[in-house]
């Protein structure tokens, strides 16, 4: 978005365009350029059509707060089905816990982009597959297959918000790495959505304690409930409503948590080793090795998706890149473990779905830590390492297709 507005200011009518494919953050980013075009008459237009009478107190048009509202019943509904209907709760929400939030998450973008008619229809149809394939599996303990796909299946829905964040236009390009900073962005606000809700569950509680009234069962098993299956559809609106307050907390935590993750994954290195801790031969610990490393790339990725020109010195893109080479290792070692492992004791669901995405995420990372050297050099723009976090996605998103769709038939469910 940034290199778009500062390609077309001499040409109104695609900055208009610009504008009205993503408002928020055409909003955000151009606000922030704006101290360097102050002289340009177009920009302090601009300006002034964005900020004019601005009031950070107005959450969305009364449209906007009614879908939300009644996007987040329909998502507590969801939620309750298993009580509703008498359904096994285990089975229910291990299977469909990806449906209660992301179709309702999709409709609402869909609803905001103007999806095309047809492009909805064939969304519904893909989630509909999803829904009978996923419920329609063999029910055993034993399968890793079923889990398999209960963990990828809200993975590869995650990819189709995606697409419809973007507008569901393949020819003109996603815009992915507006998706990536929303997905920051909503990250924070349900952290603090939680905390909220946290909160006041303790002192609601408590203050009925008082009174001799004991509601946890009740209070957990419909209030709780139904609030967390709202809390992605709340979080997003105030994401979309309030660009500029949102903008302006997501850098600052990914510019706090940046240098801790680093130093906090070169002390965990260290200590494996002095500990003795071993992949190679401790099922476990790899799993572990492997959500570490996940959610430090999920910090890389919310870091960058943040970063502009303005925002990020050489020091902290020194920290990202520093951040991103330590994580290189740690994926090689979790990649050659499971390597080890195959060859000792075969091929097995489990560790085919590990390696594939083993080697998709460190040849992503070893091609983002080039980028970012690029930038702390000064050898090529910032804007390629935004580039760089996109350009893997829609493989992710093949990744966990294939996983999800394919395995339990390629395994015999096994």
């Amino acid at each position: 978005m940034r290199d778009e507005i500062l390609l077309n200011l001499q040409n109104p009518g695609q900055l208009e365009k610009l504008y009205r494919a993503n408002k928020p953050t055409f909003k955000t980013v151009f606000n922030s350029l704006y101290p360097q075009l102050q002289n340009n008459p177009v920009a302090e237009s601009w300006y002034h059509r964005l900020n004019y009478g601005q009031d950070e107190s107005v959450w969305g048009t009364r449209n906007d707060r009614i879908v939300v509202v009644g996007a987040s019943l329909l998502a507590a509904l969801l939620a309750k089905l298993p009580t509703l209907l008498s359904l096994d709760k285990e089975f229910f929400y291990t299977r469909n816990i990806g449906f209660i939030v992301f179709p309702i998450l999709m409709a609402y973008f869909g609803w905001k982009n103007n999806l095309s008619r047809l492009t909805g229809l064939w969304l519904a149809g893909l989630i509909l597959i999803a829904i009978g394939f996923i419920n329609a599996l063999p029910q055993t303990n034993t399968s890793d297959t079923l889990i398999l796909a209960c963990i990828h299946l809200p993975l590869w829905l995650w990819s189709l918000l995606g697409f419809t964040f973007g507008g569901g236009r393949l020819r003109s390009g996603i815009n992915w790495l507006g998706f990536l900073r929303y997905n920051g962005e909503l990250a924070v606000m349900i952290a603090l959505l939680l905390i909220t809700g946290g909160l006041t569950t303790g002192l609601t509680i408590g203050l009925f304690k008082l009174i001799g009234w004991n509601i946890e069962q009740t209070y957990f098993e419909y209030v709780v409930v139904c609030g967390l299956a709202a809390v992605p559809m709340v979080a997003t609106f105030i994401t979309q409503s309030q660009p500029a307050l949102v903008g302006r907390v997501s850098p600052v935590i990914a510019n706090l948590f940046s240098p801790v993750a680093l130093v906090m994954l070169v002390v965990y290195l260290v200590a494996t080793v002095v500990s003795g801790k071993d992949p190679y031969h401790d099922r476990e610990f790899l799993l572990l090795f492997n959500a570490l490393l996940i959610g430090v790339m999920a910090l890389i990725f919310f870091s960058v998706a943040e970063a502009t020109p303005a925002s990020k010195s050489p020091v902290q893109l020194l920290i990202l890149f520093l951040l991103s080479a330590v994580t290189i290792l740690v994926n090689g070692i979790a990649l050659s473990a499971v390597l080890f492992r195959i060859a000792e004791w075969g091929v097995t669901p489990n560790r085919i779905a590990v390696l594939g995405a083993n080697l998709l995420m460190i040849t992503h990372l070893v091609y983002v830590a080039f980028r970012l050297l690029g930038a702390v050099t000064r050898r090529t723009d910032l804007s390629l390492v935004g580039q760089s976090m996109t350009l893997f996605l829609p493989i992710y998103s093949l990744w966990t297709g294939i996983v999800t769709f394919l395995f339990p038939l390629l395994f015999g469910f096994k």
